[in-house]
């Protein structure tokens, strides 16, 4: 409920005017829901009267008893002198109400551009918008990975009062797809090894293909080695020794992976090892 502050300007018209009067400075008030709205106004009345009581009411008068439901409505003054109780026949204005964020559209492909839109029937107000609590300063953009979260808006000014959030929806094909290997140390002929492919996506990626490469030399030679997130070799021999890649695809599109260098070592002790690395100049990392 909308907190109503009252204010009177205590002038009294000169008491030469004999005349019953009530003038509103603003009769007209737009008030967000949860803020706090002043009403002012000014009142005569004959010189040989003296004000006993003053008030506000809003609603209907039904059975001598003033029916209010919420506040938005019109508001009356009133006040009783040692004669008589006059009440003002015009009134104030009250509109309470909330702001509404929308985005347009809410779920887009990266790269689509996005509008953000506060609606209040308040006007002359300054909107204000934030992300996951972080103000934002465009209202049209278009849309990267960075952007998906929750919106809301709010009056300048009344940050602690903001709109319902809205979520945008941010789809995009597999980012960063890498291939995480278990187990550490030297890999050994008939071991077990697993190899998980990870990336970001939204949807999250739900193909994944790898493909195996023996000679490192040669990248035109590839073979698919098999499908799903997680390939797992459950007793390694020294034919799996070689280049291991991993591709993760969703419905926005598919990416792959830079290569991981398994080396399976024998029983007379030579080296071997996960090397992970890529020809793509992007980064190099030794785990041996």
């Amino acid at each position: 409920m909308i907190k109503v502050l009252i204010f009177l300007l205590l002038q009294q018209a000169e008491k030469v005017r004999a005349t019953w009067s009530v003038t509103f400075e603003n009769p007209d008030h737009c008030a967000l829901k949860g803020t706090s709205v002043e009403f002012k106004c000014s009142y005569s009345y004959p010189e040989d009267e003296s004000v006993r009581e003053t008030a506000w009411f809003k609603g209907m008068l039904e059975d001598d008893t003033w029916k209010r439901e919420d506040d938005t409505g019109h508001y009356y003054f009133w006040f009783d002198t040692n004669k008589y109780g006059r009440r003002s026949k015009k009134s104030v204005h009250l509109s309470v109400t909330e702001l509404k964020a929308s985005i347009r559209p809410i779920r887009v492909r990266a790269g689509d551009r996005v509008t953000l839109e506060c609606t209040t029937t308040c006007q002359n107000h300054r909107t204000i918008w934030f992300r996951d609590g972080r103000r934002v300063m465009e209202l049209e953009f278009h849309a990267q990975t960075e952007h998906a979260g929750n919106y809301s808006c709010t009056i300048e000014g009344l940050n602690s009062l903001q709109s319902d959030p809205v979520a945008l929806d941010v789809l995009y094909s597999p980012l960063n797809v890498s291939i995480e290997v278990s187990g550490s140390g030297p890999l050994l002929v008939g071991s077990s090894v697993t190899l998980t492919c990870r990336s970001a996506a939204n949807p999250a990626a739900d193909t994944f293909t790898w493909w195996y490469r023996r000679d490192v030399s040669n990248s035109s030679l590839q073979l698919q080695e098999g499908s799903g997130q997680v390939l797992s070799i459950s007793s390694v021999e020294l034919t799996h020794t070689g280049a291991y890649i991993c591709q993760a695809g969703n419905p926005m599109g598919q990416s792959r992976s830079a290569q991981v260098l398994l080396t399976v070592e024998d029983t007379g002790g030579t080296a071997g090892g996960v090397k992970a690395f890529t020809f793509l100049d992007v980064f190099f990392i030794y785990l041996d």
